[in-house]
């Protein structure tokens, strides 16, 4: 058996990071003679708390110099993508952009609970799935509840600054490693995977890594 440390960076509002981890789980699904640890760590895609929010379309073709045909295009084959690995991105075209701070710091508080991964994933349908607003709180607490973690403390942490310290130094950690762009999978402190990479492909290079440091 080989321990491996995952450090997997990423934000909620990014779909590939959804798409990264779920393709990161068939990937160990092969590999049963790897024990994984995994830690989330926090990124935005838009750090700008006071940005107006603007439907994805238009906002993301401005981004990219692209037209909102071919955004469209380019989103509906990431919706195939995800329901082939059963992610729920039915509503993934209807959501607005928005800041994912305060999703993040749930996610650092949940992980006290042993419920990051979890959250994750319910931040993620929330967003992808129910084109929901994930920097409002009545939102997030309603991921909390759907896992059956405590509303009363979930809500007195969104009201304050606990764990923004901690997300702020994860960004700011891994900004300065030169990570700009997510998923990035970083490997005992050493290794680095970039992007969602196919499971057969993920797979691939942990048995590679694994070989290395055992």
């Amino acid at each position: 058996m080989v321990n491996l440390k995952i450090d997997l960076v990423s934000d909620i509002a990014c779909p590939w990071c959804a798409v990264g981890y779920a393709r990161l789980e068939r990937a160990l699904a092969s590999l049963p003679e790897l024990k994984i640890e995994l830690e989330w760590h926090a990124f935005e895609l838009n750090p700008d708390k006071n940005a107006p929010q603007e439907p994805i379309l238009p906002a993301l073709s401005r981004k990219y110099g692209k037209s909102e045909a071919e955004m469209r295009q380019s989103q509906a084959y990431i919706m195939e993508v995800a329901a082939e690995l059963g992610l729920n991105f039915s509503k993934m075209q209807q959501r607005f952009t928005c800041n994912t701070f305060d999703a993040h710091r749930l996610v650092k508080w949940a992980e006290t609970q042993g419920q990051a991964t979890a959250m994750k994933m319910a931040l993620f349908t929330a967003y992808f799935g129910e084109a929901a607003d994930v920097s409002r709180h009545q939102v997030l607490l309603g991921c909390v509840a759907k896992l059956g973690l405590d509303v009363t403390t979930a809500a007195q942490i969104l009201a304050s600054d606990a764990y923004s310290e901690q997300v702020q130094q994860d960004i700011a950690r891994y900004q300065h490693a030169g990570i700009s762009s997510v998923p990035a999978f970083i490997i005992n402190n050493k290794y680095l995977i970039s992007g969602a990479q196919e499971p057969q492909q993920l797979a691939a290079a942990l048995r590679q890594i694994a070989a290395q440091v055992s």
